[in-house]
């Protein structure tokens, strides 16, 4: 994989495809290629730039304080050391988050936002749900079983465990599968998580957004979305009825077919 050095740390990442580059930013705990499915489909019509934040896969992991607005300083970083000028960006969740700082911060480098599952500032039932996950990894010892035991029903219907017991698995084999994020990594991406709060800079977006929300999901309900879609001026709302917080894994095909309609019409503005 390649890396590059940015912001003072070395940042790995993915780059599959051609087109006009779309930089994807992964959530919490998660490595470039937690969007495996959607690159499969996005690189057919665009560069993909998937990165490894700071603190997860294997891009650098320095001590210190970590927040959502540094994770932003970061990738543009990347992208100026990478000479990407304008991109696209996509993220969920925590992504999503990145995003909206990135767009607020940096808005001559941002084309167009995929916002998924975001938030505009961590309330008191994310933070209890954030801290429940902390005390797992540290009881585990473990960020991937944390991953599997804790995060995992967040993000997935009931409905999607009793009908596709074995994909839950392939998931699970998949987290499993990739380079383990260290407990004290995972504490310092969470604690920026739980101090989040984006409210003040989302008038400063000028790019065009699409902002998804899964009807089901708890964490990062559409309890965010009018402040999002009024403060966002340039944005659209699209909401996955039967998903929770990750309709990227829940209902990809429909996922990639609504989204990559939204990015195609950016391109081609």
């Amino acid at each position: 994989m390649p890396k590059v050095k940015a912001n003072s740390i070395t940042i790995n990442y993915d780059q599959q495809g051609s087109g006009e580059p779309l930089i994807l930013i992964p959530y919490l705990a998660a490595d470039h290629a937690c969007y495996a499915f959607q690159v499969a489909e996005y690189a057919k019509r665009f560069t993909c730039v998937s990165v490894d934040l700071r603190g997860a896969g294997e891009s650098d992991k320095p001590e210190g304080r970590y927040s959502i607005e540094l994770f932003a300083d970061d990738v543009a970083a990347f992208m100026g050391a990478a000479g990407i000028e304008k991109a696209h960006i996509f993220g969920l969740s925590l992504g999503a988050a990145t995003a909206m700082w990135l767009a607020a911060k940096y808005p001559d480098k941002v084309k167009s936002l995929s916002l998924h599952s975001g938030w505009t500032k961590t309330d008191a039932f994310i933070k209890t749900v954030v801290a429940g996950w902390q005390i797992t990894a540290k009881a585990l010892a473990s960020v991937p079983e944390m991953i599997i035991q804790s995060i995992f029903p967040w993000c997935f219907t009931p409905e999607l465990y009793a009908a596709k017991p074995e994909y839950i698995q392939s998931l699970a084999d998949f987290v499993r599968s990739r380079p383990a994020q260290p407990v004290a990594a995972f504490l310092q991406q969470s604690n920026a998580v739980m101090d989040h709060d984006v409210n003040a800079q989302l008038g400063r977006i000028t790019a065009p957004a699409q902002l998804t929300f899964g009807r089901q999901d708890l964490l990062t309900s559409t309890r965010f979305a009018d402040a999002m879609k009024s403060h966002i001026r340039r944005s659209e709302l699209l909401i996955f009825e039967e998903c929770a917080h990750a309709p990227i894994y829940e209902k990809v095909e429909e996922f990639n077919q609504k989204t990559l309609t939204f990015l195609l019409r950016q391109a081609a503005a």
